[in-house]
């Protein structure tokens, strides 16, 4: 998940719209493509109530942030296969044999039947895995209705990307942080690599940032197109991020290099960490890396010397053995170089004064203390589940004003694992009842054939989709949803920043598509909370939320492109930070509390054996797809059309592989067939696999592997066991997977 960009807030001011010339019977609305979790600002023009042509804003602060995902939108919704009407199982689950029916009888029969799973075994028995991109945010009604019934296990994607991120960031200093891209001086990617097809405002702002001067240090282990224009490249280690900010700062203190007053008057812990970090002398890093010490050094001394400086989230970082101590690293890299909260470095937002966030729609007050401790996985890996944020209630209020702030929507969630298992029937109570929201849950998670066993143990499944995707093949329900072309959306910035953006309703959905938003209305009233989701349109809730700017949504939507506060820094001289010390936790007393390592470590990966001698690094996005999504829009396929790996000329000699042959790779927790490219920017012994495969135009049904899923998605590959997941959050390693590559004797059919 990428998140908001920064803004320039002046920029936006003095902005103005760039007239366009349109064709006769065509206008315009202002919208925000989801096509994937950007949000990036566009305009799409309406003939005859349908959306003809997407394309970059007016606003010359937005014009070039488009893709081709966003271009090629229309035509993707428009695909004959979109499903238009609820949809009932009617043979076995998996067998692809449905019948339509009506939303009202689809919500009566879902309405009962979980009303009588609860009643049997408890609201907790209700799982709900949800989405931020493809059907819309829920927009903080799901976790209100759950938070109702009483069941405390919700999940998402969002635990391996920004959420996990967001949680672990409020034990240094309680929120999570925005980098300031436009006005820095400095920018550090971790394995990020924004392109002009992928999180393309963020692409456009490094490179406005290189233009005004600002450095760029790239840390990959392939030579990525960023590492191609960085001035400082490090080719380290897949997983290895924790090891190399435990070197940046060992030259850091040791040289002086962070600010001695920040750290005096604002910081605790800073004589522990020191301990810590000297246990890391740069030859040690150098050996965990693979990086030359003093490169090492170098990229240290620009970053603390050149600033402000930022480190954009990443999602590299949020997928690894080492992600809790990786995260909290680079936190503190922040904090000692007093980067927080000034032009330049990095934002610490809190909310929007005048508008209800969704972290107050959630209502997570409502659900007890008892219930809270139920949580899927809270016992073992704490950090990102209730548990691990009860801590920060009282520090969110005294600083924020609120002590349930849930960012990225990922400060109180279960434990995929952990709730895959119960599931499956292997967890402490079981999990009988399965809602998936615009995720496609089965490929969107480590040990996938853990999830297909999980899903077929439920008594029922229930899917809100635009598409028969693997996970809706296994459904009970599978439900119409609309688009981000068929629906308004108050865009919050995922709880991340105070800054809102409206996107403009364009056309009416086709069929019987409905929102999020009245999926769960009509699923409250089903089950007897009808009051639990009061509004009767998706306006009106807007309406409700923009009560105090004194604006209904069309207004608001009409007159801004962005709505923000006039931003105030160093907010912590007046309020403190939102940690239970009220300062910058360089030792966390939260994770110290919690039983777990207070300072941050790096746990070397286990040793790869002779079975499986290669090294594999899942989770990175191809340009034309984004997760599991597009892969139905034939422009997309003419461009991408099959599941490749990367691998270097020196490994591709070493196995005797050529380029395009189908070959198989396998682990300890399955295989899947790829076709093999060479490419010089990889290095050796490391297999790059993207994310997400599968072929909608194979037919649906676990006879047919549900569309391919099961012989192509990286996620047959990725481990969930002990060794594989961070200690603190129960998150896989996608960045370091052992695995070997078998030549095939003919291609897949």
């Amino acid at each position: 998940m990428a998140g908001p960009p920064s803004i320039d807030p002046a920029e936006v001011q003095a902005a103005t719209p760039i007239p366009r010339k349109l064709r006769k019977g065509v206008v315009t609305r202002k919208a925000l493509c989801a096509s994937c979790d950007i949000a990036c600002s566009v305009v799409t023009e309406v003939q005859q109530g349908r959306v003809v042509r997407v394309r970059s804003s007016d606003n010359p602060i937005f014009r070039d942030n488009i893709c081709m995902k966003g271009i090629v939108a229309p035509k993707g919704f428009a695909h004959p296969d979109r499903i238009r009407h609820p949809l009932k199982r009617v043979g076995e689950r998996g067998s692809g044999e449905w019948q339509q029916v009506s939303w009202s009888e689809a919500m009566q029969d879902i309405g009962q039947r979980l009303n009588h799973i609860v009643a049997e075994h408890g609201p907790e028995a209700w799982a709900v895995s949800t989405s931020q991109w493809n059907t819309g945010t829920d927009h903080g009604l799901g976790r209100r209705l759950m938070n109702h019934v009483g069941s405390p296990n919700w999940i998402s994607g969002v635990a391996l990307c920004a959420g996990n991120t967001a949680a672990v960031n409020r034990m240094t200093y309680g929120w999570f942080p925005m980098a300031d891209i436009l006005q820095t001086r400095c920018i550090v990617l971790f394995g990020h690599n924004p392109k002009r097809h992928s999180w393309v405002p963020v692409y456009n702002q490094i490179r406005r940032a290189q233009a005004g001067g600002a450095k760029l240090i790239v840390l990959d282990p392939r030579k990525s197109e960023n590492a191609e224009v960085a001035d400082i490249w490090l080719p380290l280690k897949a997983g290895s991020d924790a090891a190399m900010c435990l070197g940046w700062l060992k030259v850091i203190i040791d040289e002086g290099l962070y600010d001695k007053d920040f750290i005096a008057q604002w910081a605790v812990g800073f004589e522990d960490l020191k301990k810590r970090v000297d246990e890391y002398p740069l030859e040690r890093v150098a050996q965990l890396t693979g990086c030359e010490p003093e490169a090492i050094a170098e990229a240290a001394r620009l970053y603390a010397t050149a600033g402000p400086s930022v480190i954009p989230w990443t999602p590299m970082t949020d997928m690894q053995r080492n992600s809790t101590s990786a995260i909290r690293l680079q936190s503190i890299l922040r904090a000692i170089c007093g980067y927080l909260d000034i032009p330049g470095g990095e934002q610490l937002h809190g909310f929007h004064p005048d508008i209800v966030p969704e972290s107050d729609i959630e209502m997570h007050h409502v659900l007890s203390r008892e219930q809270q401790d139920k949580q899927l996985g809270s016992d073992t890996h704490p950090v990102f589940t209730y548990r691990g944020q009860r801590a920060f209630l009282e520090p969110g209020e005294r600083v924020w004003g609120r002590q349930y702030n849930n960012q990225v929507t990922g400060c109180f969630m279960a434990n995929p694992s952990a709730t895959f298992r119960a599931m499956a029937g292997e967890g402490s109570y079981p999990v009988k009842a399965f809602f998936a929201l615009g995720n496609n849950t089965l490929m969107s998670f480590a040990n996938m054939p853990l999830i297909l066993k999980a899903i077929l143990n439920q008594d029922l499944v229930v899917v809100h989709e635009q598409f028969m995707t693997p996970t809706a093949q296994l459904a009970d329900y599978v439900l119409p949803a609309d688009s981000w072309l068929e629906r308004p959306w108050l865009m919050d910035g995922y709880g991340w920043t105070s800054m809102y953006r409206p996107s403009q309703k364009s056309m009416d959905p086709p069929g019987e598509c409905k929102s999020t938003f009245e999926f769960w209305r009509q699923l409250a009233h089903a089950i007897g909370k009808p009051d639990v989701v009061p509004w009767e349109t998706l306006e009106a809730f807007y309406d409700d939320r923009l009560a105090a700017t004194g604006m209904k949504f069309e207004e608001f939507a009409e007159k801004y492109e962005v709505y923000f506060a006039p931003p105030h820094f160093k907010k912590y001289e007046e309020t403190g930070f939102a940690t239970p010390s009220g300062k910058v936790e360089l030792k966390s007393s939260v994770l110290q509390d919690l039983g777990l390592d207070p300072l941050p470590y790096f746990r070397e990966d286990p040793p790869l054996g002779t079975e499986f001698p290669l090294m594999m690094f899942t989770g990175v996005r191809e340009d034309e797809y984004f997760q599991t999504g597009h892969r139905h829009i034939p422009e997309m396929r003419q461009r991408a059309p099959e599941p490749y790996l990367f691998v270097s000329p020196g490994t591709a000699g070493e196995y005797a592989l050529e380029e395009e042959e189908w070959v198989t790779v396998e682990n300890q927790v399955g295989l899947i067939h790829m076709k093999v490219a060479i490419r010089d920017n990889m290095p050796d012994n490391l297999v790059r696999i993207p994310h997400g495969w599968w072929k909608p135009e194979v037919n649906p049904g676990l006879q047919n592997g549900l569309s391919d899923a099961l012989k192509y998605a990286d996620a047959m590959l990725c481990p969930d066991d002990a060794d594989f997941l961070d200690r603190e959050q129960g998150i896989p390693h996608l960045k370091g997977i052992p695995c070997r590559i078998r030549k095939n004797m003919e291609p897949p059919a």
